[in-house]
C-alpha cells in the first residue's frame, strides 16, 4: 500500500495535528446515550452513529435476529425480503447475482463491509453472490442516493454490511444444517471483550449440488444437463485494542471462496461451433482488511482513520479461463464536532486507488480518486435538517460534486414526515473504458465515456408505537448520461477496432415509486409486510427496464410458545420484461415455512421449506431456480445468558 501512503501523506499528516478523529463504525459512548431512549443507532445515513430518526433518508435496519429468523437462501434474498429491493440472479445460490434499489442498475448500488467499499471495478458491480449470511452481524440499507455521503455508484442507494465485533461475555454459536439438492452448512462464531481487548472470529461452509443453471432450449444453445452447485467459505476476524477510554484502535480481516458452475459454451476451431459440454466454473476470492482507529476527545469531538485494501479476483470459464482481478486502497479520515447536542458537523476526506487487471484489456489499469465530505445534522425542536455535500476528484473523470438537503418534522408522538432532495452518479467501470472493441479510454474528445449523474426527491412518513411501525415513501429518480452499448458507429472514436459500436452516455431514464413497511406485535403473534411499486423506464425509449417488477409484496407471520417458534412468509414477485424482443419474466409466488425448538439451555433445532408450493420460478431469462428444498439443522448457543 506504498503507493496510497504516498499520494497521501500530505493529508494524513494534517489529520495527525487535527485534535480528533472519527470512522464509520459506532462509538460506545454514541450509542449509550442513543438507547438510552430507545432509538435505532444507525451509521450508514449520516457516516456517523446516529439516532434513525433524526435522519431525512429512507434507511432500513436488518439486525442479527431478523437474519438468523430468516429464511432467505443468501444475502440478496435477505435483503429483498427485508428492504424492498429486487433481485436478478443467473441461476440458484451461488449464481451470479445483482440488486436492484428503487429500480436502478445493479451497477448503481454501492456496498460497504465494515466501511470498506468492495465489489468489481472492472464489471462495476458487487458480486453478491461472494458475500456469505454466516459472517454478517447486521446490515443497514440507505434507499435512495448515497454519492454525497460515499461518492460512485451510490445512485439507487447503499448497503452497508457489517461483520461481528467483541461486545460484552465470551460468547459464540455453533450450527449445522443439511437440505435436499446436496445442500450443507456450518458455522462457527465467537465473540466478546477481555478487559481492554475485544475480539471476534466466524468460519462458514456451504456447498449446494443445484440444478442446471439453464433450463433445456435456451436461444443461444448453451443448456449442459449437468448440476450447476457451489461451495463457499468466507472467515472473518476483528480485534481492537482500547488504550484509553473513550478510543480503540482496531483490525478486521475478511476473506471467502467461491466455486460456483454454470452453463455457458466455447467456440473452438476449426468450425467455431457452440460447445456448451465444458464444466464451466466462477471462481471467486475476496479478500478485505483494515487498520482504524476511532476515539472521543472531550465533550464535542469524536473522530478516527481507517487504511483499507480490498482484492475481488474471478477466474471464470471451462477450458480456456477469464481473469477479472480489482485491487482497492484506501485512506479515510473523519471529525465530528458536536457544538451542541442536537447538532453535528462531520467532515472526512477520502484518498482511493483502485486497479484492475483482466485476461481482456491485459496490462494493469489504475485511477485514483480523491474526497472532501461536510455534512451537518441539526435540531430545532420538532425540526430536523441534513446536509451532505462531496467533491471528488478522480484521474478518469475530472470531478464531480455531489449533494443532499433534507430534513423531517414530528407531527405527533412517534409519528414524523420527512422530504429529502439529492444528486448523485456512477462511475464509468474498467470494462467500460478498457474492454477491447468495446471501452473508450479518456482523452477520446466528444466520444470519452462520462458518470451517470441522478437527482432525486422522496417524502416519507414514518410511524412507531408499543407494538407497531410503519412507513411510506414515494421517490422520483432521473438518470442521465447512462451507460451502454452504442450500435450506431458514428457515435465512436475511429479506430476500426469499434466499427461495431462502442461503450458509451446513451440513455436517460425515469425511475418512480412507492414503498411500503410496516409491522405489528399482537401476544404471541409478530407480522412484517413490505411493498414494492416501481415505474422504471427508458425514457427515451418508453420502455420498461429490464428485470424491473412493478411491484413486489412480502409478508410474514411468527408465533412464539415457549420453547417452540413457528412461521411463514410469502414472496410475490411481479411479470418483468427480459430483452429487447418483448420476453417476459412471469410473475411468481413463493411460501416458505419454518419452525424452530428450544429443546435445551443453548441448544436449538431448525426446519424448514423453502419454496413449499414448488413453484417454477426465472430468476433471469431461461435459468432455473431451485424447485422446493427441506432443510433440517441444529446450534448450539455458548455464553449466553
Amino acid at each position: 500500500m506504498s503507493s496510497l501512503r504516498s499520494r497521501h501523506c500530505a493529508a494524513l499528516a494534517l489529520a495527525c495535528a487535527m485534535p480528533t478523529l472519527t470512522s464509520a463504525q459506532t462509538t460506545t459512548a454514541v450509542i449509550a446515550a442513543d438507547a438510552a431512549t430507545g432509538d435505532r443507532v444507525v451509521v450508514t445515513g449520516a457516516r456517523e452513529p446516529t439516532a434513525a430518526d433524526r435522519l431525512a433518508g429512507d434507511l432500513v435496519l436488518i439486525d442479527s435476529d431478523q437474519i438468523r429468523q430468516s429464511t432467505a437462501d443468501s444475502v440478496e434474498d435477505l435483503l429483498r425480503r427485508h428492504a424492498g429491493v429486487q433481485v436478478s440472479r443467473n441461476g440458484g445460490p451461488g449464481a451470479s447475482a445483482g440488486i436492484f434499489i428503487r429500480g436502478s442498475n445493479v451497477g448503481n448500488v454501492l456496498v460497504l463491509v465494515d466501511g470498506v467499499r468492495v465489489g468489481s471495478a472492472t464489471l462495476g458491480q458487487v458480486e453478491f453472490e461472494g458475500l456469505s449470511l454466516g459472517a454478517i452481524d447486521h446490515i443497514e440499507v440507505l434507499r435512495g442516493p448515497g454519492s454525497s455521503l460515499y461518492g460512485a455508484d451510490g445512485t439507487g442507494g447503499v448497503v452497508q454490511i457489517f461483520t461481528r465485533r467483541g461486545e460484552g461475555a465470551p460468547q459464540g454459536l455453533l450450527s449445522i444444517a443439511g437440505g435436499s439438492y446436496g445442500a450443507a452448512e456450518a458455522s462457527v462464531s465467537a465473540q466478546g471483550r477481555f478487559g481492554d481487548i475485544d475480539a471476534a472470529a466466524s468460519y462458514s461452509h456451504e456447498q449446494l449440488d443445484g440444478v442446471s443453471s439453464l433450463g433445456p432450449g435456451d436461444r443461444f444453445g448453451n443448456y449442459n444437463p449437468d448440476r450447476d452447485g457451489m461451495r463457499r467459505d468466507t472467515a472473518t476476524a476483528q480485534i481492537g485494542w482500547r488504550p484509553l477510554t473513550g478510543h480503540r484502535v482496531g483490525v478486521s480481516v475478511l476473506t471467502s471462496q467461491l466455486d460456483s458452475r454454470y452453463d455457458s459454451a466455447e467456440y473452438p476451431p476449426p468450425d467455431y461451433a457452440p460447445d456448451p459440454s465444458p464444466d464451466f466454473h466462477g471462481k471467486l476470492d475476496n479478500h478485505s482488511a483494515a487498520l482504524d482507529y476511532h476515539g472521543t476527545w472531550g465533550t464535542a469531538w469524536t473522530g478516527g482513520a481507517r487504511l483499507s485494501t480490498q482484492e475481488s479476483d474471478l477466474h471464470s470459464g471451462g477450458n480456456d479461463i477469464d481473469r477479472y482481478r480489482t485491487r482497492r486502497q484506501q485512506l479515510d479520515l473523519q471529525a465530528t464536532w458536536r457544538p451542541a447536542p442536537e447538532h453535528s458537523l462531520t467532515l472526512a476526506y477520502e484518498g482511493l486507488t483502485e486497479k484492475a487487471v483482466s485476461s481482456a484489456f491485459g496490462e494493469e489499469k489504475q485511477r485514483d480518486n480523491d474526497a472532501l465530505v461536510l455534512a451537518y445534522l441539526g435540531s430545532l425542536g420538532p425540526v430536523q435538517t441534513q446536509l451532505d455535500l462531496r467533491r471528488d476528484q478522480n484521474s478518469d473523470y475530472d470531478e464531480v460534486t455531489t449533494g443532499r438537503i433534507g430534513g423531517s418534522i414530528s407531527v405527533a408522538p412517534g409519528w414524523r414526515v420527512r422530504a429529502l432532495a439529492g444528486t448523485s452518479f456512477r462511475a464509468p467501470s474498467f470494462n467500460d473504458l478498457y474492454y477491447p472493441g468495446y471501452g473508450v479510454p479518456p482523452g477520446n474528445g466528444a466520444f470519452s465515456i462520462q458518470p451517470e449523474r441522478g437527482r432525486s426527491v422522496e417524502l416519507g412518513v414514518e410511524g412507531r408505537g408499543e407494538g407497531y411501525d410503519l412507513s411510506f415513501t414515494v421517490y422520483q429518480n432521473r438518470l442521465r448520461d447512462m451507460i451502454g452499448y452504442q450500435p450506431d458507429r458514428t457515435q465512436c472514436p475511429a479506430d476500426p477496432a469499434y466499427d461495431f459500436g462502442c461503450a458509451a452516455n446513451v440513455s436517460k431514464a425515469r425511475l418512480q415509486g412507492a414503498t411500503l413497511g410496516a409491522g405489528a406485535q399482537w401476544r404471541e403473534w409478530q407480522f412484517r409486510a413490505g411493498v414494492d411499486v416501481v415505474d422504471a423506464k427508458n425514457t427515451d425509449t418508453g420502455e420498461r427496464l429490464n428485470r424491473r417488477a412493478a411491484h413486489q409484496f412480502t409478508l410474514s407471520a411468527d408465533y412464539t410458545s415457549g420453547e417452540w417458534r413457528f412461521g411463514a412468509s410469502v414472496l410475490q414477485v411481479g411479470a418483468r420484461p427480459d430483452g429487447t424482443d418483448g420476453y417476459t419474466l412471469p410473475q411468481e409466488t413463493t411460501l416458505d415455512l419454518k419452525a424452530r425448538w428450544q429443546f435445551a439451555p443453548g441448544w436449538a433445532m431448525d426446519a424448514k421449506v423453502l419454496n413449499a408450493t414448488d413453484v417454477d420460478r426465472e430468476p433471469a431469462r431461461e435459468y432455473q431456480a431451485l424447485g422446493r428444498q427441506v432443510w433440517i439443522g441444529v446450534s448450539y448457543a455458548f455464553g449466553v445468558r
